[in-house]
């Protein structure tokens, strides 16, 4: 299975631009939320700011035809500043 993401970019006036990525960041309310496949599921993800002590992850995973789960998972933030995003980061 691919963690290559399939994403159409739709403009006010309908215009659609397909592209494909590994992982996207949209900006909403001065936040990046982070969007990414891992396995089967769909994790979204909230960037960090000095002082937070935590971040919270969004799980979305299909279940049964038209359905899916949601689970939020609040993890600990890593002081580790030499960390690197790289293909087995899922955050």
């Amino acid at each position: 299975m691919s963690d290559a993401l399939q994403l159409i970019l739709e403009d006010n006036d309908g215009t659609q631009l397909e592209t494909s990525c590994t992982r996207f960041a949209v900006v909403w309310q001065g936040k990046e939320l982070w969007v990414q496949a891992v396995g089967d599921q769909l994790l979204i993800g909230v960037d960090v700011e000095e002082g937070d002590t935590e971040y919270a992850n969004l799980l979305l995973r299909p279940q049964a035809t038209n359905l899916v789960s949601l689970q939020l998972e609040m993890e600990p933030v890593d002081d580790d500043e030499d960390h690197v995003h790289g293909p087995d980061c899922h955050h």
